[in-house]
């Protein structure tokens, strides 16, 4: 953030969707990496669907809300310390990423302890039975509460908060919402590629928006009508009109490889996971002072009139760096479960996320695989033979399960259902038993 009283920190995060034409077999492929402070734990937790009686609150990182009726059943990738997620999906199909961006109304007041994007990001996938109702969900939700709030629990980070964009994607369509403050612009993408990345990037195609955003833009000064058509990332972003012709590398670099690989129209699972490690763009954040913390490609099949449709697909790795880290499926089915080796350790009331003065002191928020992955991460480093051969193994272990899963994917039948209902802890303790 470039106002006094805050702090603007490296640009991370990518995200990316897929649609027909471009994909195999009709399906949306939703991709994002989630590029946090480099110490930070990011940890992947499954919430069961919930009915809530009427008056019920719900304890967002900072600030409480009033519940709804219904929550939907999600998986989340989220940094183990906020209530929020930096994406995730739900049993409805519906998969959310969002990513920080500057605006020129940044200023200390973002600060002010109200919603995270990413408790947009949980809300919304709680909320939402597609991505068009997401939309609405966050948009409702930038009104009021709004977003605010420090966005790092790490030392020296605390002054670091931000605005918010978001890719948005069911099996059938996808959107891009990006804001500035309490204003948003929301672009439907119908066909395709699309990504987003730490900078503004819808132009004139505006689908859905905050009331009265052009007359806002006006009274804030910074759009007129000789400016020629409302465009919200000229009106917004701190660059300008110039900044659209200056997007960064790693946004032109991710938008190029989404051409090349699906011009083929067969963009699948491999295809994304090969954007997600790309390290020259640095779209995979692999050392210093951030790092692509969690990673999460989706698979959102759409509906069918079979029997038994073919569910979506998702993929975490629940561990730091795509590049060493590997993909686990979890799909939504009767009794499933994720066990606990993604789970972070929980603190109560002595957490120190929770406390006020908040922040005062630190705890150790490991869970078991990132624990493991530390052993690989370190033998890495030192160039051990070992670890490059254990990371080979696990690669080759990850393929395989790829291979199997798009065998019992497509040809699909509701038996199958018993042997997916636990596959992501089964492949978490299987990666475990690799680092012992």
């Amino acid at each position: 953030m470039t106002s006094e009283g805050a702090i603007k920190m490296p640009s991370s995060c990518d995200t990316f969707v897929a649609l027909p034409p471009a994909t195999a077999k009709g399906c949306v492929i939703f991709g994002k990496n989630s590029d946090r402070p480099g110490s930070e734990v990011q940890e992947v937790n499954l919430v069961p669907a919930a009915d809530h009686p009427k008056g019920s609150k719900v304890q967002c990182t900072y600030i409480e809300l009033d519940q709804v009726g219904h929550t939907h059943a999600v998986i989340l990738s989220k940094p183990a310390w906020m209530w929020g997620a930096e994406m995730g999906a739900n049993e409805q199909g519906v998969c959310v990423g969002n990513e920080a961006v500057w605006t020129k109304v940044n200023g200390p007041s973002d600060l002010e302890e109200k919603l995270l994007g990413m408790d947009m990001v949980r809300l919304a996938l709680e909320r939402a039975s597609s991505a068009a109702e997401a939309v609405e969900v966050i948009g409702q939700l930038l009104t009021s509460p709004g977003q605010g709030g420090p966005c790092s629990e790490e030392p020296g980070q605390q002054a670091w908060s931000y605005h918010n964009s978001f890719l948005i994607a069911d099996p059938t369509t996808a959107w891009v919402l990006e804001t500035a403050g309490p204003y948003w612009a929301a672009e439907h993408i119908t066909e395709g590629v699309r990504n987003i990345s730490n900078e503004l990037s819808i132009g004139t195609k505006i689908d859905r928006s905050s009331p009265n955003l052009a007359a806002e833009a006006k009274k804030l000064g910074l759009y007129q009508d000789d400016m020629g058509p409302f465009n919200f990332t000229h009106v917004f972003s701190e660059g300008g009109k110039c900044f659209t012709s200056q997007m960064s590398f790693r946004y032109r670099h991710g938008l190029k490889m989404l051409k090349e690989l699906s011009a083929s129209g067969k963009f699948g699972v491999r295809d994304m996971l090969k954007i997600l490690r790309d390290e020259e763009s640095g779209i995979c954040m692999t050392d210093g002072s951030f790092v692509s913390t969690g990673s999460q490609v989706s698979v959102l099949v759409p509906p069918s009139s079979s029997a038994c449709p073919t569910p979506s697909c998702h993929w975490f790795t629940g561990t730091p760096n795509p590049l060493t880290s590997i993909y686990k499926p979890f799909i939504f089915a009767p009794g499933a479960a994720i066990g606990k080796a993604t789970v972070s350790p929980q603190f109560g009331d002595d957490d120190p996320a929770k406390k006020k003065p908040r922040f005062q002191n630190e705890v150790d928020r490991r869970h078991a695989l990132f624990k493991g992955h530390e052993t690989l991460r370190e033998m890495l480093g030192r160039e051990d033979s070992k670890g490059i051969e254990l990371l080979s193994n696990l690669r080759e272990l990850e393929d395989k399960c790829v291979e199997d899963m798009e065998e019992l994917l497509g040809n699909f039948e509701e038996s199958a259902y018993a042997k997916v209902a636990c596959i992501f802890k089964h492949m978490s303790e299987i990666e475990l038993n690799f680092y012992k």
